[in-house]
C-alpha cells in the first residue's frame, strides 16, 4: 500500500473539509497499518506503519450529544457487511469495531462535519481498500486536538532479548505437547490412585469384617467351653466337646485370616499413599507445563501494558488467538494485575501510548503519542515504576506492536475478556458512548463479580457507564452524498 499524495489545504478548503495534518511524503513502500490516529477537532483519521503515515482521510465523528469518546482503543471485530441492530439496521460497509458497545470505523456519507451517532465514517472506498490492510488489534487512538506519533526512547520501555525471541517459536511448539503428555499422565495417574483407594477402602470394610467374625468365633467358643462345664451326662458332653472343637477351628480359622490381611495392609496403604502422592505430583506437574506453554504461546503475541494513576495499577494483556466462547473476536490472558508506583499520585499524568513499532539494534524501536493533558511522555515515565518481575515475565520476548499506555484514567469498563485495553477521556463529551445499552449477561466472562465483569476490574473504578453491546452500530441518513477524496 502506497503513499497517496495529499491534497493541499487550499484544494480542501475548496472542497469544504479539513486540510490534512501535513503534506504527503513522496509516495513509499508502505507496510502493515500499526495504529490509526482519529483528530476530533480537524475530522481526520491517518493511519501510520513502522516508518510513518500511510493513508489519511476526511471523517464525521459523533455530532452534540452523540460524540464519539475520545480515549485509546483497538480493533476487536471486523465485518465486511454489517448492519446496525441499533439504527433500523443502517447499513455499515467495512465495519472495524473498535468497542463492543457499537464504536466502530466504518464507511459512511461525510457531510463534512460531525455528524455520526458515535463511530468514525470515513470515505466508502477508503474504508473498502483499509479492510483488507488492518488486522485485529490494531491501535486506535481517538484525539480531542490532533496528535501524531513520534520518535522516543526510555529506559523504562521493553527491551527484548534477542536470545529469547528466538527460541520462542521452537518453545511455543514444544511446550505444547510436554504439557499434552502432562496431562495425560495426570489424568492417568489420578485414575490409579482413585483406584488405590478403593482398594484402600475395600481393605478397610475386610479388616472390620473379619474382625467382627474373629469376635462372634471367640464367643461362640467361649459358649461352648461353658456348655462343657456345665454338661452332667456323657451325651450332654459329647455335644458340647464337638461344638467346642468346630467354635475353636472357626476361630482359629479367623485369626489366621485377620492376621495376614493385618499383615498385608501396611503394603496395600503404602501403595494407596503413593498412588495419592504421585497423582498429586502429576497435577502439579500438569499445571506447571499447562502454564509454561501458554506463556510460549503468549511470547509470540505483542504485548501491552497499561498504567492508571487512578487505580495505581499495572495490567498486562496479550491476546491468546483462541475464539470467545460466544463467537466474537478472541479471548485476551489477563493475568497479570500487580500494583505499580508512581512517583506524585496526586499530580496529572496525561495519557500517553507508546508503540514498539519495529526491531531495531537496541531491541525496539518505539513511538509515543500523547492525546491528554498532564506530563509529557518523558515525565510520564520517569514517574512510572514497573515491577521487575513483571518485566522478567514479558520483557526478554517483547515483539513490535508491543505498547505501554499511561493514562490518568481508570480502565473502561468496556475493557473486557475480548478487548484490548480501553480507556476513555473522561474530561471529553461522551455521548456516544453513553446512548449504547450495558454488555447483555451473556457477552461477560465467567467468574463474574455482580458488577458483571472479571475481578480483572475493579468496580467503581470510573465514572464511565458500562455501555458494552455485541453487533451494535452506527446509522447515517438514507442519502448518500458524494464522497469527498481520500488521500
Amino acid at each position: 500500500m502506497a503513499a497517496l499524495t495529499a491534497l493541499t489545504a487550499d484544494a480542501a478548503a475548496r472542497q469544504g473539509r479539513p486540510a490534512p495534518l501535513k503534506e504527503a511524503a513522496a509516495p513509499r513502500d508502505a507496510g502493515e497499518p500499526i495504529m490509526a490516529i482519529v483528530s476530533i477537532k480537524t475530522q481526520q483519521v491517518t493511519f501510520y506503519d513502522a516508518d510513518g503515515w500511510i493513508l489519511r482521510a476526511p471523517v464525521s465523528t459523533g455530532t452534540t450529544g452523540r460524540e464519539t469518546p475520545a480515549g485509546v482503543f483497538a480493533v476487536v471485530d471486523k465485518e465486511k457487511d454489517h448492519r446496525s441492530n441499533m439504527y433500523d439496521d443502517a447499513s455499515m460497509p467495512n465495519m472495524q469495531r473498535i468497542t463492543w458497545n457499537g464504536i466502530a470505523l466504518h464507511g459512511g456519507p461525510l457531510p463534512g462535519y460531525a455528524a455520526s451517532h458515535g463511530c468514525v465514517r470515513m470515505p466508502f472506498g477508503f474504508a473498502e481498500k483499509l479492510f483488507d490492510k488492518t488486522r485485529i488489534g490494531m491501535r486506535v487512538i481517538i484525539s480531542p486536538e490532533d496528535a501524531e506519533p513520534v520518535e522516543f526512547s526510555h529506559p523504562v520501555l521493553l527491551v527484548p532479548n534477542r536470545e529469547a525471541v528466538a527460541a520462542a517459536p521452537a518453545k511455543a511448539e514444544v511446550l505444547p505437547r510436554e504439557a499434552a503428555e502432562a496431562a495425560k499422565t495426570a489424568d492417568e495417574a489420578k485414575k490409579a490412585a482413585a483406584a488405590a483407594t478403593r482398594e484402600t477402602a475395600s481393605l478397610t470394610a475386610s479388616l472390620r469384617k473379619l474382625e467382627g467374625l474373629k469376635a462372634r468365633a471367640n464367643a461362640e467358643l467361649a459358649y461352648a467351653e461353658k456348655v462343657l462345664v456345665s454338661a452332667k451326662t456323657d451325651e450332654a458332653k459329647a455335644r458340647a466337646e464337638d461344638l467346642k472343637q468346630k467354635a475353636a477351628a472357626k476361630a482359629a480359622e479367623l485369626a489366621t485370616q485377620l492376621d495376614t490381611a493385618k499383615a498385608d495392609a501396611p503394603s496395600k496403604l503404602d501403595a494407596a499413599a503413593a498412588a495419592k502422592e504421585a497423582a498429586k505430583t502429576a497435577q502439579a506437574r500438569k499445571a506447571d507445563t499447562a502454564k509454561a506453554a501458554s506463556e510460549a504461546k503468549l511470547a509470540l503475541e505483542p504485548v501491552s501494558i497499561y498504567v492508571s494513576r487512578t487505580t495505581q495499577k499495572l495490567y498486562v494483556r496479550r491476546p491468546t488467538q483462541k475464539p470467545a466462547p460466544d463467537g466474537g473476536g478472541v479471548v485476551f490472558d489477563a493475568t497479570i494485575e500487580v500494583p505499580v508506583k508512581i512517583r506524585n499520585p496526586e499530580s496529572p499524568i496525561g495519557t500517553h501510548v507508546f508503540t514498539a513499532v519495529a526491531r531495531n539494534e537496541s531491541g525496539l524501536r518505539w513511538t509515543a503519542v500523547t492525546i491528554d493533558d498532564g506530563d509529557d511522555a518523558k515525565s510520564a515515565l520517569d514517574r512510572i515504576t514497573i515491577p521487575q518481575e513483571v518485566l522478567d515475565r514479558i520483557a526478554p520476548t517483547a515483539l513490535p506492536r508491543s505498547s505501554i499506555i499511561i493514562s490518568d484514567e481508570p480502565l473502561s469498563k468496556e475493557t473486557n475478556y475480548r478487548t484490548e485495553f480501553v480507556t476513555v477521556l473522561s474530561n471529553q463529551p461522551q455521548g456516544g458512548f453513553i446512548t449504547r445499552k450495558p454488555t447483555p449477561p451473556d457477552m461477560l466472562v465467567a467468574g463474574q463479580d455482580d458488577d458483571g465483569f472479571n475481578p480483572f476490574f475493579q468496580p467503581g473504578w470510573n465514572s464511565q457507564p458500562v455501555n458494552t453491546r455485541r453487533r451494535g452500530g452506527q446509522d447515517f441518513p438514507p442519502f448518500q452524498p458524494l464522497q469527498p477524496r481520500w488521500w
